[in-house]
């Protein structure tokens, strides 16, 4: 039977475009986000047709595409002007670590590369069982505040949270991470940080350079243990905001080096 696989992609989002490119499914792609990073050559090989909350979609119907792969509620209002102009959406929500893994492993199936897709998310779990039973060995696992933005401050979001204890440590806001939107992992007042005493700090602002000097600035910082000890550190956005491969490959790698130097030093 001849199934008819998806021959036009739009990504509105990065994770689906570099999920595609890893399952050498690129020639499928006619349309990515502009803040896509990841690979470096989808930025020079394919058109970017929208933001994060914003779309070209002039510009997407002009592309004619029969699939558009999106992320979440926020961009809801792209998705139903898309639908209403006849095209295929489909909108991802994923916020766990195992929600990612669901959503690359669709992703593979929708354009025929199911084997090869759990092949390579079977290596990927593989690698991070392989950190957890390294972190599992550590005398002490670190308190870790991650800070998605600075101004309000933003706490790290589920798959953040969840690839920090693979990692090693362990999250101060493990109550806030559960909410899927920034607005409610907002901390209004910032003693309640200090008072959580992190050993780590990372930082990831969104799109937006780390400060680490800013950091260690603030009003009464000066006596958490990270500011303290220097232990302030950046994992860029691209790494470990993006629910896609990324953060199962590079951002906890990134993480686990952090805390593994941190129990040499402290634990």
């Amino acid at each position: 039977m001849q199934v008819h696989l998806p021959q036009r992609i739009v990504c509105l989002t990065e994770e689906t475009t570099e999920w595609l490119y890893l399952l050498g499914q690129e020639q499928r792609i006619v349309g990515i986000s502009g803040y896509t990073v990841r690979p470096r050559r989808a930025r020079e090989e394919k058109p970017k047709v929208s933001a994060f909350l914003s779309a070209k979609i002039d510009k997407i119907l002009a592309l004619k595409p029969d699939c558009v792969f999106g992320f979440s509620d926020l961009q809801a209002d792209i998705a139903s002007l898309l639908i209403k102009a006849g095209v295929q959406v489909t909108v991802f929500n994923q916020r766990s670590v195992n929600e990612i893994f669901s959503m690359l492993y669709q992703v593979a199936a929708m354009v025929g590369q199911a084997e090869q897709g759990l092949e390579r998310l079977q290596a990927m779990r593989a690698e991070l069982e392989t950190i957890q039973n390294k972190a599992a060995g550590f005398k002490r696992r670190p308190k870790v505040f991650f800070e998605e933005w600075d101004e309000p401050h933003i706490s790290g979001i589920r798959w953040v949270s969840e690839l920090l204890g693979m990692a090693g440590g362990d999250d101060v806001f493990p109550e806030l991470a559960v909410q899927s939107l920034g607005k409610d992992r907002i901390i209004a007042d910032p003693q309640t940080i200090i008072d959580r005493a992190p050993d780590i700090v990372i930082g990831s602002w969104c799109g937006k350079k780390f400060r680490p000097e800013k950091v260690a600035a603030r009003p009464g910082w000066q006596h958490v243990p990270a500011v303290r000890n220097g232990q302030l550190f950046e994992i860029k956005s691209a790494d470990i905001l993006q629910p896609g491969p990324a953060a199962l490959t590079d951002g906890v790698a990134q993480m686990h080096r952090i805390i593994s130097q941190w129990v040499d030093q402290y634990a």
